[in-house]
């Protein structure tokens, strides 16, 4: 996308003028009409204004309660997302962002909303990133571009106990969409334990045309040593036994090298975030409940975006170290998500886990 009707902007073309137009869904303009932000009467801080009165914050935020699934942004085309800012309180597993493109009646998103922005500890960890930023303390912001052409519709759903409060922000512009442009999707993953000698899918089922373009993974091992031996391989175009891309490690394919190992006098695993990749969260075990270490990670293909024509599948080994130099395939606690454009309509995504098996334990 050249960046001529609004799509696609970057820093080399920020100076093109466009007859894109923006605009920009809040709690303090639920429709993102022209004209209409600021006017609410009513909202969760009237009481807060009630000495000043219209136009002075008196809907930033909404409640959501308990089962309740609301819309977010409803979005007559064409046009794209561009930014989404949300900060949630509560359990981040447990609140369900989903996307839905030109009136198909299933998801093309469909993720626990910590999970989407490569936050799946429920833990705050700094995310500086080209499409996704995590900021201090609960600011989740993604930078993916998302065209649609007859409507977009973003729902959040909280299946925790507690109702949640959400502060978000939703930026877009209406504007021409080219032809070749395709629909982002996100698709949400978790086993815990992964079976013995089973690699992990990261995803499966597609059908399309389209490229893949990045994966967010929450990963908890289960076992002493060493963790990321294992290989990813992209089964692209009818591909069967064995895959058209496969490659060398876990930290490799992050773009890590040698364990993210520093050494222990260094801190041993060093956290670390870039516009492509990081690992920006690893939490340590404390020595009383903590007793597991866990890790995130995300990788962008957005320089190298992995292009697929008729379908893709997407695995991960889970890989140690036995005695005597062998390999021993690990039960670790795994989740992901899987970010791909493609062309319409997308094949239904296996059922989301209950809240009992999304949940951290």
């Amino acid at each position: 996308m050249t960046g001529f009707n609004g799509l696609g902007t970057h820093l080399g073309n920020l100076w093109r003028l466009s007859s894109a137009e923006t605009r920009s869904i809040s709690p303090e303009n639920f429709t993102g009409e022209k004209g209409q932000g600021g006017m609410a009467t009513e909202g969760t801080e009237a009481h807060c204004a009630r000495d000043l009165g219209q136009g002075w914050k008196i809907s930033p935020s909404i409640q959501v309660a308990p089962g309740e699934c609301r819309t977010l942004a409803d979005i007559e085309g064409p046009g794209a997302i561009q930014h989404i800012w949300l900060t949630p309180t509560g359990h981040w597993r447990f609140s369900i962002l989903r996307i839905y493109w030109d009136d198909q009646p299933h998801p093309a998103v469909e993720c626990p909303v910590g999970d989407f922005f490569a936050s799946g500890w429920n833990r705050y960890g700094q995310i500086s990133s080209l499409a996704v930023c995590v900021n201090p303390g609960s600011a989740f912001n993604s930078y993916w571009e998302m065209p649609f052409r007859s409507r977009c519709r973003i729902t959040l759903t909280n299946i925790a106990d507690d109702a949640m409060v959400l502060y978000y922000q939703i930026t877009y512009t209406l504007t021409s969409v080219p032809k070749d442009a395709a629909y982002f999707h996100a698709q949400f993953r978790r086993v815990n334990p992964l079976s013995y000698k089973e690699p992990y899918t990261i995803l499966d089922g597609v059908q399309g045309h389209g490229q893949y373009v990045g994966t967010a993974m929450a990963w908890g091992v289960n076992n002493n040593g060493w963790w990321g031996e294992g290989e990813i391989k992209f089964y692209l175009n009818g591909d069967s036994d064995f895959p058209t891309i496969c490659d060398t490690g876990t930290e490799d394919y992050f773009c890590g090298s040698y364990n993210f190992d520093v050494g222990k006098e260094q801190g041993g695993y060093r956290e670390f975030t870039t516009p492509y990749s990081g690992m920006p969260l690893v939490i340590r075990p404390d020595g009383l409940y903590e007793s597991q270490t866990r890790f995130s990670l995300y990788r962008w293909h957005i320089s190298d975006p992995i292009r697929f024509k008729h379908d893709l599948r997407i695995t991960i080994q889970a890989l140690s170290w036995r005695s005597d130099g062998r390999y021993l395939p690990l039960q670790d606690d795994i989740a992901s998500v899987a970010y791909w454009y493609q062309t319409l309509p997308t094949m239904p995504f296996p059922p989301l886990p209950d809240r009992d098996t999304l949940e951290i334990i």
